[in-house]
């Protein structure tokens, strides 16, 4: 990955910003500009220069870790509160406007800022600027990206025989997760949903001591995590078989299959997001369930596993080559249960290309 090159990306749109200087304290955005994964860390960015600032704790990774993402910044090992603010402090000054995270820094957070630690500068409320540079992702993002996809992949190939042998939601999930844990995952991206039954009309359910049974559809949701980037997939199956199904879960099956499709075929650069949301929710209406398809077609994965651009009707985004997203449409019916299916794609020139390669049969 091209680390070193983020931090002047981000130094050439402070003007544009308002912005002198700005103060970057969200740390998967600290993660992406410099390579530190600690848990505490601000970045300071000027127009010419950066500085990492950090406790006694990270005083090894985070040179380790700067150096290797060949990202040139000095690095300031503060001990303690007062010494963190200091250095904030004579970082400030003579800084005139200073953009602050906005989307992450609460209004105590604010205040504090305002008052105490940077009261000479005018503090500019600054909204996706590190984001607006994390979602088009390089090839070695993207890289990750797929590793991630593979391992859970082979996580669900590995375990998903077990659903017909009668265990619990709770149990299943747990060893989907340990199978992506044994593959290589450093952790997994979310907790994974196991819905089964009339639990799958509950988009995010959380996975009980429900026994899955023969002719249950049993919705999961999963993803796996390499390097911080994460993968995320839904697969929806049928236990002991399309044949085991009522006829209702079958043509669930088949409409969001079908409106599956649909949207990742309409995927390309210069699409609206608007329209990959049309094109999945114009199949499911088709069949009458246009109610039963109660959330967005997507979002953008990366370092978090919701990021832009957004997936929906209500989305102002244009897709890009380099954007990965998700296409994820469902039909939850009360009674019935529910069905999604999601891959995750990166965009390109052309169209896009499938990172998530699970059977959806």
């Amino acid at each position: 990955m091209d680390v070193s090159g983020r931090g002047q990306a981000l130094q050439a749109s402070l003007a544009g910003a308002g912005c002198d200087a700005l103060l970057v304290s969200h740390l998967t955005n600290i993660r992406y500009l410099t390579g530190f994964t600690g848990s505490s860390g601000y970045l300071w960015v000027g127009p010419t220069s950066l500085c990492f600032i950090t406790d006694g704790r990270y005083e090894e990774q985070a040179t380790e870790e700067l150096r290797a993402a060949g990202v040139t910044a000095a690095v300031i090992i503060a001990p303690g509160p007062s010494a963190t603010r200091q250095a904030l402090r004579d970082q400030a000054a003579g800084v005139g406007h200073l953009g602050i995270e906005a989307d992450h820094v609460s209004w105590a957070e604010h205040n504090r800022y305002a008052t105490d630690v940077f009261p000479s500068s005018t503090l500019v409320p600054s909204c996706g600027m590190v984001e607006a540079l994390r979602a088009v992702k390089d090839s070695g993002e993207v890289a990750r990206i797929e590793a991630a996809c593979t391992i859970a992949d082979a996580a669900l190939g590995a375990v998903a025989p077990r659903l017909e042998h009668r265990l619990t939601e709770a149990a299943f999930a747990l060893e989907l997760d340990a199978a992506m844990r044994a593959g290589g995952a450093e952790a997994v991206s979310f907790e994974t949903i196991v819905a089964a039954g009339p639990h799958g009309s509950r988009p995010h359910h959380t996975p009980s001591n429900r026994v899955i049974e023969r002719g249950d559809l049993v919705v999961i949701d999963f993803g796996a995590m390499i390097d911080g980037y994460h993968s995320d997939m839904t697969r929806t199956i049928a236990v002991g078989g399309l044949d085991a199904l009522d006829a209702t879960p079958r043509r669930m099956m088949a409409v969001v299959g079908e409106a599956q499709a649909a949207g990742v075929a309409a995927v390309a650069a210069g699409v609206s997001a608007t329209a990959v949301d049309a094109a999945c929710r114009e199949v499911i209406a088709a069949a009458g369930w246009a109610e039963a398809f109660v959330h967005g077609t997507g979002h953008g994965v990366g370092l978090d596993i919701h990021e832009a651009p957004r997936v929906a009707a209500t989305s102002d985004d244009t897709l890009r080559g380099g954007h990965v997203v998700t296409v994820e449409p469902g039909v939850y019916l009360p009674g019935h249960g529910g069905v999604r299916i999601e891959d995750t794609v990166v965009v390109t020139e052309s169209g896009c290309r499938t990172l998530t390669r699970a059977p959806k049969s």
